[in-house]
């Protein structure tokens, strides 16, 4: 054999082995498909369009918005003091730790990382400061008091979890932390003076540190104004590592997708499911999980253990703020999920997991 075509040979062996070795060692491929969108280019839902009642529903719905605002609320969560001062501690030798902060607002400490789901200080959850509803109890943990916070992941963008004063005071107090957002909601932090922002759609992973960050699907919407109906992205997340799997729910109907997150990506050690703004069904059943359902996209994902989130701070819908906890206890213990294992917190309440 000639010098050339003994060359020739080995380069090709190199380029066979190097081909094997990414196939082994490379880039896994993505656990979801992109959202789906419709044909004007608008997000949508693996169900298609969400159903959200007829119109008699919603106008009864909101006459009763309008009536709650004159009514004091009964059957708010206890808070207890946290001054944040473990939390603080706790920040770079972490111990796997949630602090419910209130709403869908949690503070995780896990892998050595200080994450915020989203977090909403402000009084209200409105585009105006003087109308819509209003904090219900105090956040449980003052932002001054907060520990240095690596990132934060923003479910979408309705004013109860996409909350522009909070995120612009966060970004603040820490010009190198990451705002992790579905795809569509970058503009929106970086017209704020926002700058380190990161847009994902389904099944796009980013790395931080000792974590994977992954952008999952869920089932909802995206409004905040009377035309950008869905034209930005919604998602649920995991935050994977060596030591702990975390998974925030976001805001959500109960779907099929929780199934294929577990088996693709569980057993998650914690994960943080909502359970209020369910009533009326006919209105809310697509797009917010009752309890019942809650638990059962808990055991649908994997979830070691579960922490309930998306009530008691915010009167959002029609059913007693007192009612989702009760309902969240009670179906999981029919499901033979143990108290150790279906956390209600306290606010500002901090649990290791």
């Amino acid at each position: 054999m000639c010098k050339k075509a003994y060359s020739q040979r080995v380069l090709a062996g190199i380029a066979v082995f190097c081909a094997l070795a990414f196939q082994v060692h490379g880039e896994p491929d993505r656990l979801f498909e992109p959202a789906p969108r419709s044909d004007d280019g608008r997000f949508s839902n693996w169900a298609s369009d969400l159903s959200h009642g007829s119109a008699t529903v919603r106008s009864k719905f909101f006459l009763g918005r309008v009536g709650a605002t004159f009514r004091a609320p009964t059957g708010i969560p206890e808070r207890i003091v946290n001054d944040g001062a473990y939390l603080r501690e706790n920040a770079r030798h972490s111990e796997p730790t949630v602090t419910w902060i209130g709403h869908a607002t949690m503070l995780v400490q896990m892998e050595h990382l200080t994450f915020l789901t989203d977090p909403i200080w402000s009084d209200r959850a409105s585009p105006v400061p003087i109308a819509g509803p209003k904090r219900q109890i105090e956040p449980g943990v003052a932002m001054a008091d907060l520990p240095p916070i690596d990132f934060v992941l923003i479910s979408h963008n309705h004013y109860d979890h996409l909350d522009l004063p909070t995120l612009r005071a966060l970004a603040k107090r820490n010009a190198e932390t990451v705002f992790f957002v579905p795809l569509g909601n970058g503009q929106l932090l970086r017209d704020q003076g926002i700058k380190q922002v990161e847009e994902l759609d389904w099944g796009d992973t980013a790395r931080f540190e000792n974590a994977t960050i992954h952008c999952l699907p869920v089932q909802h919407w995206s409004k905040r104004s009377l035309t950008d109906t869905r034209k930005s992205l919604w998602s649920s997340w995991a935050v994977t590592g060596e030591q702990r799997r975390f998974y925030f729910a976001g805001d959500t109907g109960y779907f099929r997708g929780f199934k294929e997150i577990g088996d693709k990506l569980g057993p998650f050690d914690l994960a943080a499911i909502p359970i209020g703004a369910y009533e009326p069904r006919a209105m809310m059943e697509a797009s917010h999980m009752n309890p019942e359902e809650a638990i059962q996209a808990a055991l649908d994902v994997q979830a070691k253990t579960t922490v309930a989130m998306h009530f008691g701070t915010f009167n959002l819908a029609d059913e007693p703020m007192s009612e989702p906890p009760l309902r969240f206890k009670k179906a999981a213990a029919k499901a033979n999920i143990s108290a150790e294992n279906s956390w209600v917190l306290r606010i500002g309440e901090t649990r290791r997991f």
